[in-house]
């Protein structure tokens, strides 16, 4: 007789994740600063999300955190703000968190002076694990990362020779383009425009028509989600037609992005995670869809991972700051995104590695088509045109 899919799935979550030394814990202090308002509220609410389930994984192995929410809307100053009152009011042991990288970076700097682990789930700009750092450690991918594997996966499906960056003026924006050209230009693409604009802008129709005035191969674009979704329909409106769009994750890759079908179609993004890297990996989108309603991004899966590696570093040295620190930088764990390990190479520190697979929205959905190992379907490259 077949077991019931819920109790297979129960099945592979624990043995994915099971951590060791858990049991009889006692009850430890957690920061999590997260977006809950503000433009990235949308990004915010997936990894709540994620971070929602972890807790509940921890809870049934024994451990019962107290997470202590802040909202940082977005801005460094309230992220600062957000880690000064866990730091030293609450006296939390760890802190996830935050999202964009302007505020994970502001963080970093004080959770360094106050001597509080902040594990970063989502952030990727380069300079925030190069600074020495003992404190600060990285889940998921730094820019270059994005970069390297969105390009890659363009010359391999066809053959560009010019590439125009669109990009908004923030730490993420500014880092991802930075080392987005600086790859490109190694592999032989000229780059013919380089445009950044100020987030949250209601019109980018000139930004558009400069690039498409320069004729690109590629139009690589860096931006959260609502940026992402107009400066898709403007493109629309404009006729602008590479041979690729090219989306650097964050609002590329969100079930927001993936609704805008009329401007989403043929559209590639790079991501941290996807759902059909594991059977854990595999579960946790199921869950996730079963209880939220809607696919789980990497933003979801990252912070989940943070914070259930977060928990075998409590489980290991309990409430004492120093002793979790330690568990971070020497541990190693598997988890839905594969074996999490904090580790110094190519002047990062306490930085995981992590592959970046590119997807591609086709017939609505995500899909995974680069690179060829874990390609779940065939590219469509060059870009159509617009229906």
């Amino acid at each position: 007789m077949k077991k019931p899919m819920s109790r297979i799935l129960s099945a592979v979550i624990a043995s994915a994740l099971a951590l060791p030394g858990l049991a009889g814990a006692a009850p430890v202090k957690i920061g999590f600063i997260n977006t809950i308002t503000g433009a990235e509220a949308p990004i915010g609410e997936t990894m709540t999300n994620g971070l929602d389930l972890a807790l509940e994984d921890l809870k049934k192995q024994g451990l019962d955190l107290k997470v202590i929410r802040q909202d940082d809307t977005g801005k460094p100053d309230k992220a600062i703000s957000a880690i000064e009152q866990l730091a030293t009011g609450d006296e939390v042991t760890a802190v996830v968190g935050p999202y964009t990288s302007a505020c994970a970076n502001a963080v970093a700097k004080q959770a360094e002076q106050y001597g509080v682990s902040e594990v970063i789930p989502a952030a990727s700009k380069e300079d925030i694990t190069r600074q020495g750092y003992k404190w600060v450690f990285r889940v998921n991918a730094p820019a270059h990362v994005y970069a390297r594997s969105l390009i890659d996966a363009a010359l391999a499906f066809g053959k560009p020779k010019t590439v125009a960056f669109i990009y908004e003026s923030t730490d993420f924006g500014s880092s991802l383009s930075k080392v987005g050209k600086e790859y490109a230009v190694s592999k032989g693409l000229k780059v013919v425009a380089e445009e950044a604009y100020q987030k949250g802008s209601p019109d980018y129709r000139s930004t558009l028509a400069k690039v498409k005035g320069q004729n690109p191969d590629l139009v690589f674009m860096v931006s959260y989600v609502a940026d992402a979704i107009l400066l898709m329909r403007q493109s629309r409106e404009l006729g602008l037609k590479p041979q690729a769009f090219l989306g650097g994750g964050a609002g590329f890759d969100t079930s927001q992005f993936e609704g805008e079908r009329d401007i989403s179609t043929n559209v590639f993004s790079v991501t941290q995670w996807t759902p059909d890297s594991r059977p854990s990996a595999a579960a946790f989108a199921a869950r996730y869809q079963a209880r939220f309603g809607k696919r789980p991004t990497y933003h979801a899966a990252c912070t989940y991972t943070s914070m259930m590696v977060v928990g075998a570093a409590v489980a290991k040295g309990g409430a004492d700051r120093a002793k979790v620190r330690e568990a971070l930088a020497t541990g190693s764990w598997q988890t839905i995104m594969g074996e999490v390990k904090f580790q110094a190479y190519d002047g990062f520190n306490n930085q995981n590695k992590v592959a970046m697979p590119v997807v591609q929205y086709q017939g609505g959905k995500s899909v995974t088509v680069y690179p060829p190992a874990v390609a779940k379907a065939k590219a469509v490259y060059p870009f159509p045109g617009w229906k």
